[in-house]
């Protein structure tokens, strides 16, 4: 079930979610650095990771699952959220170059199905980064924030999903390493946490993160049909059974089968008979 957009929205809006956005924004960045020129789409919940790329994509567009439901973003330019069926996501096929998906994996009521339709819209080079609680994470355990909703993942877990759903893992990596807390004490050695985290404790972030590619398969070639000889099975002639005498002129000392002519009407000549 998703987490409501009101409590999506209020949670990035304390200081313990500003501080979750700018660490995955931070890693975000590193995976893609460069995306100028494509079509970013973030499914879910995925506005407060947006915002570097909104200037440098040509297209960059929020779209909000039906159950969670949609808010305007961003708040003061032109509106470029959007809510949809996750099933049936409203672009063409092969037209998003990078799409992110969060808020949107752990809670989803029809994950196939919505991964199918990533799949659909994503362009042949195209890339999905799938944004997910961590099941070893502390941050899951606690519910003072989204990432303690819904199905955790390992990484493992997450990778198996993503070659079910015909997706290639391409990179794996976590993120929010700092305890669950609002603290000022704690939110201001963020990155800090973040730093001795990656290095030294890798599997105990809040979050993982899996950059894939769509799996594209060659279509089969189809070869001209080979000819093959075909043969007709042989007649079978019934013969006659054994110790019956012979019709054939020779007495018997040639075929036992009786010739065509043989079986002809005898035909006499018109006249008189004498």
């Amino acid at each position: 079930m998703h987490t409501d957009i009101s409590e999506l929205y209020e949670f990035y809006r304390t200081s313990l979610g500003r501080t979750a956005q700018r660490m995955l924004r931070r890693r975000l960045r590193a995976l893609w650095p460069n995306v100028a020129g494509m079509t970013v789409v973030g499914l879910g919940y995925a506005s407060p990771l947006l915002r570097p790329f909104r200037d440098e994509a040509v297209r960059c567009i929020a779209a909000m699952p039906a159950g969670q439901g949609v808010m305007r973003w961003p708040e003061e330019e032109p509106n470029a959220a959007m809510l949809t069926d996750e099933t049936e996501l409203p672009f063409p096929d092969l037209s998003v170059d990078r799409m992110i998906l969060v808020h949107a994996v752990e809670t989803s009521e029809h994950l196939r199905p919505m991964m199918r339709e990533v799949w659909r819209v994503l362009t042949g080079s195209g890339r999905v980064v799938v944004v997910v609680p961590n099941r070893r994470g502390l941050w899951a355990r606690f519910d003072n924030n989204p990432f303690g909703s819904g199905r955790p993942y390992s990484v493992s877990q997450l990778r198996r999903l993503m070659r079910d759903t015909l997706f290639t893992p391409l990179n794996a990596t976590s993120a929010l390493y700092v305890p669950p807390s609002g603290r000022r004490m704690l939110l201001t050695g963020a990155e800090a946490w973040e730093n001795v985290g990656l290095r030294w404790f890798p599997r105990f972030g809040a979050v993982v993160m899996v950059e894939a590619t769509k799996q594209v398969y060659a279509a089969p070639r189809v070869s001209a049909p080979r000819r093959r000889a075909v043969y007709a099975p042989r007649p079978q002639v019934a013969l006659p059974p054994a110790g019956a005498a012979s019709s054939a002129p020779d007495g018997g000392r040639g075929s036992a089968v009786p010739s065509p002519l043989s079986c002809a009407p005898k035909i006499e000549p018109h006249g008189d008979r004498t």
